[in-house]
Parts: C-alpha cells; structure tokens; sequence
C-alpha cells in the first residue's frame, strides 16, 4: 500500500516550502512598494499576491501535475536545447548572480550595518558575506536533512520573531493609510504595477527550483508513487502560500502606515529598520537583525541545495560537493556590490526570463487541454522571448535603455505593442502564440488522420 503523509508532516514540508521561499525580497519589496502605493496599497498588494503567492502556488502545481523531477524536466516539454539554456539562466538568477548575493547584502544592510561606521562597511561586508556562506555550505552538505533545518527550525524562530514585529506595528500604528500619500507610479494601473512588483520576489522562479527539493524531501518520507507526490506537493504549498499571502499583506500595510513617522526609504529594508528602531530602540534592531538573517539564511540553504542538484544533474562529470562549493564561493564573491546595485543590475534580466517562466508553468498546467502538443509549448515560448527580450531591455539601467538606437526601438515598440509600457508586453504575443500552436497542430493532426 502506498504511504500517505501524515497532517504533522504536510505542516512541516508547508512550514519548509514557506522557509525556503520568504528570503530578502519577500521582506523588503512589500515595505517599499507599501510605501509608494499609499492610500492606493488594497490594490498595489492584490496584485503584488498574484505574482508573490499565486505564480509560485500555479509553479508547485506544474511541477506536480506534470509529474516533473524539477525545472529541466518541465522545459524539456518546449525542448531538450531551450531546456538546458532555460534552467542555466534561471539558476544562475536565483542563485550565484543575484538572488543569493542579494540575500547576503540584505542580511548585512538591515542587519549588521546600523551598528558599525561607515568606515568599516567594506570590511565588515566582507568577513559577514565569507560566515553567511560558510554557515549556508555547512547546513547545506545533505540535501535531505533540508525539512529538519529549514521546517522544523529555522522557520518556526523567525515567524515568532517577526510575529513581535508585526504586532507592535499594528497594535500602535505609524499613521494611517486613508492619508498616505501616493508616488505618480502608483497613481494609475495599481494593480498591474503590484503585478509587475511580485517578480521582484524571484518566486515564480523559485516554485520552479524548488521542485527538486520538494519531491526529494517527499520521497525521504517514504512516498514514491508520482500521483501521490503530485498531491503531497499541492497539499503542502497550500499551506506555505496562505502563510505567505498573509505576511506579504501585513508587511505592505506595514509600509503604508510608516509614512505617518517616516519619509519613503531608498529601500525597504532601511524602512524596516527605522520602523524596527522606532517601537524597540537598539532592541528593535537586534530583533530585526536576527529577523533578516534567519529569514535570509534559509532560503539561501534552499538555492545553494536547488542550485547544486539541478547542476550535478546538467553535468554529472561533477558531483553535488562541487557545485555546493562554487554556488557557495561566487555569491559571496557577488553580494559586496551592494544591495541597491544588485536590485538595479537584476530587474532587467528578471523582466526577460519571468515571463518564460509564468508562461512555462500557465501551459504545464493547461497541457492536457491541447493534448500535451510539444508545438504548442514551442510557439507559446517563440513568441514570449521575442517581446520578454523588449521588457528586458526597458528595464536595463539608463546607461544603455537611453541610447539612441535602443530608445528609438523601444519608443517603436511601446506604441504598437499592448501592455509594454507597464512592463507587461509579453502577454499578447505569448496569446498570439499559444492560438498559432494549438490551431497549427489541431491543423496538422486532422490531416494527418484522413
């Protein structure tokens, strides 16, 4: 007979599945975006947990209904080439290039740098970014003992220690959200501009990494039927996402109501601290210190592991320690940019391979109604590059999105194309895409039958 998990065990893979997810974005783009949004924030978050919890929820459900070992499997249904370039860039996103130096940087900003000088920021950066890495490979070493770390404690201790931050806040507000003021960005399209916010998070990609350590952690507990593991994954990111929902509207509200005491921050985690300062004093910033760093901490545990498998299955000639090593070394190499330049450097590229990703995992689970057509999944992702490739390219910093040559294109493109000036001109041309492949290959099939 099949084993089935217990209620106990769906909370911990839940409570892991939330741990690995809730790193630095989480915690600081739903301040800021609090803080720009205003009297707006009902909106600006309704659409930030569309992309913040519902793509990553639509991610899990992909990777289980199509009964995938992770993001390489998933891709192959476009391709076995596009398969192998899609999962290197998402992993070197999410992992060595961005979003696990941006762990370190946060941790360090929010948690480390109010309590030395200006002087020693260099250094000290440094020598925390060699131990944040070091502890990260440590805890790293075995892929399976991930839910005793992550589940069972890192994440437990950091929803209590953000718990006392939270209600503090709301039990004696800042100010109130019917009179914040709104920034011009978010006083048209709210929504759409929350929606775009939620990549930020790296989440939908992450839903897509994490695949691989779900199912591992699923089958060390004994399940090995595919179905099973599709509906242990489902059940088990039901739990993590309402988690997450709940938090993300808490922290945006959060920054909302800051306006009342503070001025808009250069980013969210320079208003977490003020507002962390504000209620506790030197205590207040402790607690956000072990706050970020635990928050931080666990995920980077999650994408050093996601990271080294996928890897070590892209090329076996090398082992899981190999690149556990490399993706523990390059981060720490990364993460002394800085957290602001690290945010400017990543958006451009995430507005490029997001919209691959939400349009991955929209035809994995819609793939039984076009019968699983390999050219569906193909035109789908032709047409989705080409305009993702524009998005990016309006993201780029204004170093290159100013040149004349780029900005003419760009001014061409923004007036002919829907939803690119809100960075969204992906969509049609990934419908456009989709409608081609499905009545091509109905097309094809049917004539192929007579």
């Amino acid at each position: 007979m099949e084993k089935k998990l217990s209620k106990k065990q769906y909370i911990y893979i839940g409570s892991m599945l939330f741990g690995l997810f809730f790193g630095a974005g989480n915690l600081i783009f739903p301040v800021n975006m609090g803080q720009l949004a205003g009297s707006n924030v009902f909106l600006a978050n309704l659409g930030f947990l569309v992309t913040g919890i519902g793509l990553p929820f639509l991610g899990i459900i992909a990777i289980g209904l199509s009964k995938s070992e992770g993001v390489l499997h998933l891709a192959s249904k476009v391709g076995k080439k596009y398969a192998y370039v899609f999962t290197f860039l998402i992993y070197l996103v999410i992992g060595p290039f961005f979003a696990l130096p941006r762990l370190a940087t946060t941790s360090f900003e929010i948690g480390i740098a109010p309590f030395i000088s200006d002087t020693h920021v260099s250094l000290i950066l440094a020598l925390f970014s060699t131990l944040f890495f070091s502890i990260t490979w440590l805890l790293s070493r075995k892929p399976t003992k991930i839910l005793d770390y992550v589940g069972k404690f890192l994440n437990p201790v950091f929803l209590i220690l953000l718990g006392v931050l939270l209600f503090l806040s709301f039990t004696h507000p800042l100010g109130s959200i019917l009179t914040a003021p709104v920034q011009p960005a978010y006083q048209n399209a709210v929504f759409l501009k929350g929606f775009t916010e939620g990549y930020n998070t790296l989440d939908a990609l992450a839903s897509l990494a994490f695949g691989i350590i779900i199912v591992t952690t699923i089958r060390s507990m004994g399940v090995t039927k595919p179905s099973q593991i599709a509906k242990d994954m489902i059940k088990s990111g039901v739990i993590s996402i309402v988690l997450m929902g709940v938090i993300y509207t808490l922290l945006t509200y959060l920054g909302a109501m800051s306006l009342g005491k503070f001025a808009i921050s250069e980013n969210g985690g320079i208003a977490l601290a003020q507002i962390a300062n504000y209620y506790l004093g030197t205590a207040g910033s402790i607690l956000l210190a072990l706050i970020v760093i635990l928050a931080c901490l666990k995920t980077s545990i999650g994408l050093v592991t996601a990271f080294s498998e996928t890897f070590a299955e892209l090329f076996p000639a090398r082992s899981y320690r190999f690149f556990l090593m490399l993706s523990s070394i390059l981060p720490c190499l990364f993460a002394n940019v800085g957290l602001t330049k690290i945010i400017e450097l990543s958006l451009p590229v995430l507005m490029f391979i997001y919209p691959l990703a939400i349009t991955l995992i929209l035809l994995a689970i819609m793939s039984p109604l076009f019968k699983h057509r390999t050219l569906v999944y193909q035109t789908t992702t032709v047409f989705t590059v080409i305009a993702a490739f524009f998005d990016g390219l309006a993201a780029s910093p204004a170093s290159i999105s100013t040149i004349p040559v780029i900005e003419s294109l760009l001014n061409f493109v923004g007036e002919y194309l829907p939803f690119f000036n809100i960075g969204m001109g992906w969509v049609f041309p990934a419908l456009i895409g989709f409608l081609i492949g499905s009545v091509y290959s109905r097309f094809k099939e049917r004539n192929s039958t007579n």
